[in-house]
């Protein structure tokens, strides 16, 4: 008794897990499968239960049978012809009305049958053709699990997890995968064209959770169970291979059907350019209700092959049930008809057994999807390979060696696979080739590295894995922690995602706006811990590895963690920490007290001399008022300024300050230990933040005794500094004053000239010298004069001899001592030789000719106050102008050389001992 039955039903309702337990429970059997990808599915399934022995995998582009195989799994075109089986199943069933393979499958409808069961797996629509063709079979029906319902139109950016978005070309596809990427961290695609292998790839992406969408074609509605809550059509027509048409209800529910799985409840509905769907459409598809199928495709089975004619004219036979209607024409017979044309072809076939194998080769699936033209060029090759027998295996080898190539892009990579796929199918064919073994797996090999290429193509660009990953671990329960390198570069399994400067965390800046907020998100999860550990480590950090920048900026290491703000006076900044708010407030303030800590250790070591004057109670009146002012001023302020102070303070006040290290100047009073490079940097600092600047002057370089002014120094710079502005050039105050007291013994009045050592302690040229000199109050003159030639030293004479024939003895010269330790060649002189030394001789010693005499620049410097009443003293480029044009006079229009020296001050004036000008008038006093 053979038992036929048909199980129908809405998808999810388990008809293939059905048929897989009936088919174990006997010794043999053979299902077929509308899918190789779901093929593959149900053969690794089946290894798992059975083992590898046991089962055999076939398809038209895959053959693995066992030696002792006992069940098959093989795609529907694939089924053997005649081989018996205890056991036959045809899933989707339904598909016997496919215009294109539907004649397939209404030939195992009617003929395939197993010796003990028959199943038919398939939609309710199949129950009134079933029952008309196949009497004797029963049926049993499958509820679906769970439910499915329409959730209208919805926007690609709202997609819920676990969605599948359906498009019918190719471009759409890859447009939405694209804007998926964008917003939602990536994609799965999933479509016929892709091989099975990169099909299976990005199916195990979007299953095991790395990516939460699925961009595929209508590919998914054929048995593909995959973890999808929601299905969205992004389109509701597609090219059938000859027309643009719209698709049918029951199309559309076998794809939404792919929506909840098992007990898991699924909605579909519609996104992008795809309207709302009808009304009764939506109640069709959620009630599972559908037009009963009325015709069947179908082909004769039973072909002539006498000849091509009559090969072609059985396949074009009508049926003679009024329920089966004849398939169109499908591509094997269009590829039939087109070699029957061909003169080559027609000479080769003649026999029935040559009729065969012409049918056989035509029956290479168009894998390349060019046009029907190449398609037919590339079967006459395959042909006329065949006709001497078998394929011509180096003609193969070049055929796949111009196609094992993984560089390029997806077109490439799939134009390639589609290619490899031809000639995987060929080698399938165990009497087209010699080595059969070979080509199967050379083939497999090169279509598997061509899929992977094309996997990871497809994922680089569909795929943020990035932000996938992080999404995914989001969503988990599981506490997320971030690891930061030493750089301070932050990951989260092992997704880069930005850096953490100190205790802020720097987005990665190439992120684009969604993927910004996924990273912010991560970022918040997984850095909590990491601020809480660092601001410990941070607490317990030596002082060495605290510093502060010339824009007030604190650094921990390299970390930016803080700044100074201004506070109640210069010594006392306030800290403002660099902590972010996730943090906590908690983090903020440890940071804050450890910094602030050091801070204040910091200036207590620096200025620790001021802050002595500061404390010293021994100070009263007058001088503790200077030393106040002096503390303000942070240890260096202008004389000017507390000019009159100074002039009030008695010696005993000022030989206190000066225990303290205070230097009174005449231009400058300061702590001779604030001059130091430490001391200055952090006092200019501290000034910059009292003095409200938005952009804080920098320190001169350390060791300078001169600098070039700086063009935008705002006011007060250069004593906060340690320095004072004379013309084109700052002097460090220190070495100001020492040049003042070089000056004080020069004739300020009457003209004097730079010395050597004057130049030497400002490191300057006589011109440069010229300029500070003319900032710091004197007038100067440039004039030129003869260099004076230095005198040669002129030896002593020697005593006379005591002998009167005794010569006169020269003093030794090195010249002498060397002639002397040389050995004496005198006697091998010729005369010849002495008398052309005699010639060079006179010839060195006749008079040379007069050279002109060199000249030197020199300059006059006298002191020149700017007269009362009047603006400015003129600057340096104004006197060096003047002085070309005009010749140097004196006050009253006299030549400078007929001018009196100044008359020195009266005797009974008391002397500043401060001016300038007191030592020289006291020695002309003496005078």
């Amino acid at each position: 008794m053979r038992e036929i039955t048909a199980v129908l039903g809405p998808t999810n309702t388990g008809k293939t897990h059905y048929a897989i337990e009936r088919m174990l429970g006997h010794q043999t059997g053979i299902i077929g499968l509308p899918l190789r990808l779901l093929a593959r599915e149900v053969y690794e399934k089946l290894v798992e239960l059975r083992g590898q022995g046991a089962v055999a995998l076939l398809t038209g582009e895959e053959r693995i049978i066992p030696p002792k195989a006992r069940y098959y799994v093989c795609t529907v075109e694939a089924m053997p012809p005649g081989m018996a089986a205890d056991f036959i199943a045809v899933d989707e069933i339904q598909l016997c009305a496919d215009p294109d393979r539907g004649h397939i499958f209404t030939q195992r409808l009617l003929h395939s049958r197993g010796r003990a069961e028959t199943l038919f797996m398939g939609a309710s629509s199949m129950r009134a053709r079933i029952e008309s063709l196949v009497p004797e079979a029963r049926f049993l029906y499958r509820e679906r699990f769970s439910e499915l319902t329409y959730s209208g139109p919805k926007k690609i950016s709202r997609m819920p997890p676990r969605a599948a978005i359906v498009a019918f070309s190719v471009e759409n596809v890859y447009q939405i995968a694209e804007l998926i990427r964008r917003q939602k961290g990536g994609a799965a695609v999933v479509m016929g064209a892709l091989s099975p292998r990169t099909r299976n790839a990005q199916v195990e992406m979007y299953q095991n959770g790395e990516v939460d969408y699925l961009v595929a074609t209508d590919a998914i509605g054929m048995g593909l169970n995959l973890d999808i809550t929601h299905v969205a059509f992004a389109g509701l027509s597609k090219f059938d291979g000859r027309r643009m048409r719209y698709l049918m209800p029951n199309e559309l529910a076998q794809i939404a059907g792919r929506a909840g799985r098992y007990m898991e409840n699924g909605t579909f509905g519609v996104t992008g350019e795809a309207h709302d769907l009808e009304p009764d459409w939506v109640e069709a598809i959620e009630n599972h209700r559908f037009a009963p199928i009325q015709k069947l495709e179908w082909r004769n089975p039973r072909l002539d092959f006498g000849s091509m004619k009559a090969l072609i004219a059985s396949l074009e036979r009508s049926p003679d049930d009024r329920e089966l209607l004849r398939a169109r024409e499908a591509d094997d017979l269009r590829s039939l008809k087109g070699l029957a044309t061909m003169p080559d072809v027609i000479d080769q076939v003649r026999f029935a057994p040559e009729v065969r194998r012409l049918w056989e080769v035509c029956q290479i699936p168009d894998f390349r999807k060019l046009s029907g033209g190449e398609h037919v060029a590339l079967l006459a090759k395959v042909h006329q390979q065949l006709s001497a027998g078998q394929i011509n295996e180096d003609w193969l080898a070049q055929q796949v060696k111009s196609i094992d190539r993984v560089e390029g892009g997806i077109d490439q990579l799939s134009k390639r696979l589609a290619f490899i796929r031809t000639w995987t199918y060929v080698a399938q064919r165990k009497d087209w080739l010699h080595d059969v073994l070979y080509w199967r797996e050379a083939t497999r090999e090169v279509e598997d590295r061509l899929s992977d290429a094309l996997h990871t193509r497809l994922t680089q660009r569909f795929v943020d894995r990035r932000t996938s990953v992080l999404m995914r671990r989001l969503k988990q329960k599981e506490r997320l922690l971030a690891q930061v390198s030493e750089n301070g570069d932050v990951t989260v399994e092992d997704q880069f995602i930005g850096k953490l400067d100190g205790f802020r965390f720097i987005l990665d800046p190439k992120a684009s706006d969604q993927e910004a907020k996924t990273l912010r998100a991560t970022a918040l999860a997984g850095l909590q811990p990491v601020y809480n550990l660092r601001s410990d480590k941070m607490y317990n950090a030596p002082d060495t590895e605290f510093d502060f920048t010339e824009q007030g900026g604190l650094m921990w290491g390299d970390a930016a963690v803080g700044k100074l703000v201004a506070g109640a006076d210069a010594l006392s900044p306030q800290i403002e920490v660099f902590v972010d708010d996730e943090a906590g407030a908690e983090v903020a303030e440890k940071v804050r007290r450890r910094l602030g800590h050091w801070m204040e250790r910091k200036i207590t070591a620096l200025f620790e001399p001021l802050l002595t004057i500061k404390n010293d109670e021994a100070l009263e009146g007058l001088a503790r008022g200077v030393g106040f002012q002096l503390v303000e001023a942070l240890g260096v302020i202008p004389r000017s300024e507390i000019s009159k102070d100074i002039k009030e303070l008695d010696q005993d006040a000022r030989a206190t300050l000066r225990k303290h290290g205070v230097r009174f100047g005449q231009y400058t009073i300061f702590q001779h230990l604030m001059l130091k490079p430490a001391p200055t940097r952090l006092r200019l600092v501290l000034w910059s933040l009292q003095a409200g600047l938005q952009e804080f002057p920098e320190a001169p370089p350390a060791g300078l005794v001169t600098v070039p002014a700086l063009p935008d120094a705002p006011e007060g710079y250069y004593a906060r500094a340690g320095y004072r502005l004379a013309g084109e050039r700052s002097i460090r105050i220190d070495m100001l004053e020492r040049l003042a007291d070089m000056l004080r013994s020069q004739d300020s009045r009457g003209g004097f000239e730079a010395n050597a050592d004057m130049l030497s302690i400002t490191g300057l040229s006589l011109e440069q010298f010229s300029n500070l000199m003319a900032g710091l109050g004197y007038g100067f003159e440039r004039g030129e004069r003869p260099k004076v030639k230095a005198l040669p030293e002129v030896s002593e004479p020697q005593p006379a001899a005591t002998d009167a024939g005794e010569a006169k003895e020269e003093a030794p010269t090195p010249e002498a001592d060397a002639a002397a330790d040389a050995p004496s060649h005198a006697e091998d002189k010729k005369p010849a030789d002495t008398a052309v030394e005699a010639g060079a001789k006179a010839e060195e010693e006749k008079p040379e000719e007069e050279k002109p005499d060199e000249v030197e620049v020199f300059y006059t410097f006298r002191w020149a106050p700017k007269p009362r009443g009047q603006g400015a003293r003129p600057n340096r480029q104004d006197n060096r102008q003047d002085n070309r044009n005009k010749k140097p006079k004196g006050k009253r229009g006299k030549p400078q050389a007929q001018r009196q020296a100044a008359r020195p001050p009266r005797k009974d004036k008391p002397f500043d001992p401060d001016n300038p000008f007191a030592a020289l008038a006291a020695l002309k006093a003496k005078d």
